[in-house]
């Protein structure tokens, strides 16, 4: 990137959090992520470089910064991505929408459709939740295994900032 203002319009170009959909199992899930971005930033104890990065390792189940930006972040094979900007009242939603339309070439969707997106096997995978007795008990009813899932993966994120 270049220096200066130029090189300071360009970061700000692409200052957003890009996400891989499949993985996030509700739109409570991302929240979550985002408010414990956001305090973190508030409380100058981010772990990451970026509020945005921060989100993205905060969705993941380990304190590794590198696995949560490979499994959690936008790959060349990505078909679906949540886009997250993270910004003071200064900036309008307009603003953000524009931007964000000059970087991504793809189809808005409402977040209702998010839980079709859901990989859930990936995110049992990567929460090592195959064995977990409250989910394998569920496992007949597909509903209400991927909302035990939710909870526990909603539950995990809030926990981060304190078991981390």
């Amino acid at each position: 990137m270049a220096e200066g203002s130029d090189g300071e319009r360009e970061r700000d170009a692409v200052n957003f959090a890009f996400i891989e959909a499949r993985l996030i199992t509700s739109v409570n899930h991302l929240r979550t992520a985002i408010y414990h971005a956001v305090l973190a930033e508030s409380q100058n104890n981010l772990r990451t470089k970026t509020v945005h990065s921060e989100i993205i390792w905060a969705l993941n189940p380990s304190n590794n910064i590198t696995e949560a930006m490979r499994r959690y972040g936008v790959s060349d094979s990505a078909t679906a991505l949540v886009v997250v900007r993270v910004c003071g009242p200064q900036l309008l939603a307009e603003d953000v929408e524009r931007g964000m339309d000059a970087i991504v070439h793809g189809n808005k969707v409402s977040f209702a459709l998010l839980k079709d997106t859901t990989d859930w096997s990936a995110v049992k995978k990567y929460h090592k939740l195959g064995n977990e007795a409250g989910v394998r008990n569920l496992q007949g009813d597909p509903e209400r295994e991927r909302v035990a899932i939710d909870g526990i993966v909603v539950s995990s994120v809030a926990m981060k900032s304190v078991m981390g």
